[in-house]
């Protein structure tokens, strides 16, 4: 899965997204204009090749919200959490309205599925997850990320829960830092892994692992361990949906070696599919040098990441619904009862 630099696609793009190892890209703010203009980019995409690529983005909610201007502002995941601590009644129906949300306004232009939702607890020590996760509690965090991934669905997307086995206990961020987590299996696994474990046996069709170094259980980051992707995710958890690894271009990755390397270990761990993204140097590097077979199971399991229902975006502007959700969503930004505090990066 790789980048684009602009609003519209370059010769160079246009070369590249027709690789046969490209299975994917994922969208960033530099390419949104207006919903129109992202629309017409998705669509030009999708003119390359048939099958269409899958098409992404980062669109949690919060400080994590990659197209704003036409969108609904979407509330921290921490927010959503409070609320449900607060009207545990009303909350869960809540999450489940804010992932239809986020899931509608998205596929209304075309894009296939966000990297949502974040299933790392907030434990007061992870600035670049803080108010990103739905909470502290284990158990409520799976509560609220079930209801929000039905929402998802309900939407035609696919949910992606991140970031296996869980970044909350590590104070480094892995996009500057390795980060090492020293907990025993043991205390992650009572702790951290019940959100992913629930949302498993729910049917959430894809994980990102966290490129985070648990160093009781293996010395490799869990992005690029066989331990952690093979072991504990696919036999131990029994998870048979879409593993995507986390950006290898980060510094918690830089420990694997170049991005090539990045890349086969990657693979052989456990993941289906590479996120190359904000350096077009090394997506050239691995495109023209990695090797490797397509496995016809693995492209039976991509399809299923494909969005579904896709309404267009005057369908969407008329729909009551989308009207009622999007303002009652917008509005826990401005609920004073529900502030977390500057735990922002």
């Amino acid at each position: 899965m790789m980048d684009l630099e602009s609003t519209s696609l370059s010769g160079e793009e246009r070369e590249l997204l027709c690789h046969p190892l490209v299975g994917g890209l994922i969208l960033f703010t530099r390419n949104y204009e207006s919903r129109e203009q992202l629309r017409n980019l998705i669509d030009s995409v999708h003119q390359i090749r048939k099958p269409s690529l899958m098409i992404a983005v980062d669109h949690e909610g919060g400080r994590v919200q990659r197209f704003r201007q036409g969108f609904t502002r979407l509330p921290a995941a921490g927010l959503v959490g409070e609320y449900c601590k607060i009207h545990p009644d009303q909350g869960f129906a809540l999450a489940e309205k804010a992932g239809w949300l986020m899931a509608v306004e998205l596929r209304a232009v075309g894009i296939d599925f966000s990297f949502a939702p974040v299933l790392d607890l907030n434990k007061g020590i992870s600035q670049v997850i803080g108010d990103r996760a739905f909470g502290r509690d284990p158990d409520l965090v799976a509560q609220i990320a079930r209801s929000y991934m039905l929402g998802m669905k309900r939407a035609g997307m696919a949910a992606v829960g991140k970031h296996f086995p869980g970044h909350g206990a590590v104070s480094e961020d892995s996009h500057h830092e390795i980060p090492v987590d020293r907990r025993r299996y043991e205390d992650i696994e009572l702790d951290d892994l019940i959100p992913f474990e629930r949302l498993i046996h729910a049917g959430l069709p894809a994980i990102m692992p966290a490129h985070v170094i648990y160093s009781e259980v293996d010395m490799h980051p869990a992005g690029f361990s066989s331990v952690w992707l093979k072991k504990i995710l696919r036999q131990q958890l029994g998870f048979q949906g879409i593993i995507f690894s986390d950006d290898i271009n980060m510094e918690g990755a830089g420990i694997v070696g170049d991005f090539l390397q990045r890349s086969y270990t990657a693979l052989e761990a456990g993941c289906d599919m590479v996120l190359v993204c904000n350096n077009r140097d090394a997506v050239i590097q691995v495109l023209d040098n990695l090797e490797y077979s397509h496995d016809p199971a693995l492209q039976a399991r991509l399809i299923r990441m494909h969005g579904k229902n896709t309404t267009d975006l005057a369908e969407l502007d008329s729909s009551s619904e989308w009207m009622e959700v999007s303002k009652e969503i917008a509005a826990l930004d401005m609920a004073p009862e529900l502030d977390l505090g500057n735990d922002t990066v």
